[in-house]
C-alpha cells in the first residue's frame, strides 16, 4: 500500500491573510486523499499568533482527517517560537526534506 504524501511549501511571513489561505490549502490537500502532509517552511521568515492558529487548525484538520502532519526546515526564530508556545510539542519536525525521508517514508 503506498502513502499519499504532499509537501507543501510555505513563504513569507505567516499572519492572518496567509493563514486562512493556509487553512484552504490544507484543507484541499487532506479533501484530496492525502495521507501524510509535510509543511516545509524553509522560506518562512516570520509567524504571528494567526499564523500559529492557522498551523493548529491544519494540525486539528489532518487529526480529523487520520491524517499526519509534520514539519520541516524551520528557521531558528520560528523554531524559538516553537519552544516558547510549546508548539513543539504539538509538532513533530524535522530538519529537512531529506530528514523527513529517511526517518518517516523509509519506514512505511
Amino acid at each position: 500500500m503506498s502513502l499519499n504524501v504532499k509537501v507543501l511549501e510555505l513563504s513569507g511571513i505567516l499572519d492572518g491573510i496567509r493563514g486562512n489561505e493556509l487553512r484552504r490549502e490544507v484543507s484541499g490537500i487532506l479533501a484530496n486523499g492525502a495521507d501524510i502532509l509535510l509543511l516545509d517552511m524553509k522560506e518562512v521568515m516570520f509567524i504571528d499568533s494567526s499564523g500559529l492558529g492557522a498551523l493548529v487548525s491544519a494540525m486539528q484538520m489532518a487529526r480529523t482527517t487520520k491524517a499526519k502532519l509534520f514539519v520541516c526546515s524551520i528557521s531558528d526564530q520560528v523554531r524559538m517560537l516553537f519552544e516558547l508556545t510549546k508548539m513543539d510539542r504539538i509538532f513533530h519536525t524535522f530538519a529537512d526534506q531529506d530528514e523527513f525521508n529517511r526517518q518517516v517514508l523509509a519506514i512505511q
